[in-house]
């Protein structure tokens, strides 16, 4: 069985983060690559802006580049209307075939969502779980929330701690709407896009 990470986000913009977390459990869980999949119309964004899809895209092509592990995906961008996880999935799974097992990774605060997403019990037995937590993150609350899911669905979630998702993109926002650094949050290539690019200084 052919075992492929599936790695979705707003990556607005993607960082160092989002990196480290996709080689750490790409070697860890021995898949054969990591695909970025950045969100179209995420659904749970709504509360605020979202950069335009073809800049999250191309910063997270920019980001991925240099390994050869890790693809992006457009499918998402090019979808029409909202964009729901079980859709993607199931049109991976499609695409890909039975001899594919997917794993999907996702941060530990959507962990505490994903029953509220799109038909949340059937996506759950479409392809496996992985919570990525950061140091300093409620692990009691997670681990709670991860024996809920498998008591009332007999699913296990698998759970990895990375110290490198202290980095966040809510923060790196802000940093470059107040005019502080943000070298070493991200790739030189995404750095160097969203100054070309005038990204986040509103």
């Amino acid at each position: 069985m052919h075992r492929i990470g599936l790695m979705g986000g707003t990556f607005d913009p993607i960082h160092y983060g989002h990196l480290v977390t996709a080689e750490e459990i790409r070697d860890k869980f021995n898949l054969e690559k990591v695909i970025f999949v950045p969100s179209g119309h995420p659904p749970h964004k709504i509360e605020r802006h979202v950069s335009d899809q073809e800049h999250r895209y191309l910063m997270t092509f920019l980001a991925t580049a240099p390994n050869p592990f890790f693809e992006v995906s457009r499918m998402e961008i090019d979808r029409q209307g909202p964009t729901y996880t079980i859709d993607t999935i199931k049109q991976f799974k499609a695409e890909y075939g039975d001899e594919y097992e997917f794993y999907f990774i996702t941060g530990a605060d959507a962990i505490f969502e994903i029953l509220t997403w799109k038909d949340a019990e059937q996506l759950l037995g479409l392809c496996e779980f992985i919570a990525a937590t950061r140091p300093g993150f409620n692990n009691n609350d997670i681990r709670a929330q991860l024996e809920h899911i498998t008591s009332r669905y007999g699913k296990e979630v698998y759970s990895v701690e990375v110290p490198s998702l202290a980095i966040s993109s809510t923060d790196i926002r802000q940093r470059i709407r107040e005019g502080r650094p943000i070298k070493y949050l991200l790739p030189e290539s995404v750095e160097y896009y969203i100054k070309k690019c005038n990204l986040y200084i509103k």
